[in-house]
């Protein structure tokens, strides 16, 4: 499914967030000291390879909400942007920090002039944020953002299986006009 808001192309695939060829950026669902870990982090520092971890390291740590980006190295993207998101029930007010997670991601990809990033579903692994409310932060976020965006034209969630997916179509199609 795909919907555009203010110009910018929102879509959701159910793949692998490191092979998403031809996006400038991928985002990282990361843990505070930006190192490898389980799920999303886990694999995308796997892919990209020891040089990631390494130019992550004097980047650490981040809180919950904040975003830095680095290079992609062995990944099929140029950019790696690092997201720290909430832990659900632990780090409030979690819906803010969701949504300044999604807020500062895209910050940085236009400040670098990128015009694609593909993002996984922040929060909602290991962190417990339940995958409905997870959705509905994001696409809210994101046509709070779209009218304010001039050089990123695309926006992919690439969710993990069938169900995530048809939870995220629901809450696109509810949030974005």
């Amino acid at each position: 499914m795909e919907k555009e808001v203010a110009g910018v192309k929102v879509e959701c695939v159910v793949g692998d967030i490191t092979r998403q060829n031809g996006f400038d950026a991928v985002v990282n669902a990361a843990n505070a000291q930006l190192r490898p870990g389980g799920g999303v982090a886990g694999a995308i520092h796997r892919a990209a390879g020891p040089g990631l971890e390494e130019e992550c390291r004097p980047l650490a740590p981040i809180k919950p909400g904040q975003a830095v980006i680095t290079g992609g190295h062995n990944l099929p993207n140029r950019y790696v942007i690092h997201c720290l998101g909430p832990v659900y029930g632990v780090d409030r007010p979690s819906e803010r920090l969701l949504a300044d997670c999604y807020r500062n991601a895209l910050r940085l990809a236009e400040e670098r002039g990128l015009s694609s990033v593909a993002f996984p579903a922040i929060s909602t692994g290991a962190f417990g944020y339940p995958m409905e409310e997870a959705a509905e932060v994001a696409f809210r976020t994101i046509a709070e953002v779209a009218p304010t965006l001039r050089s990123v034209k695309v926006v992919r969630f690439v969710l993990r299986d069938e169900e995530a997916l048809r939870v995220h179509e629901q809450a696109m199609a509810r949030s974005l006009p």
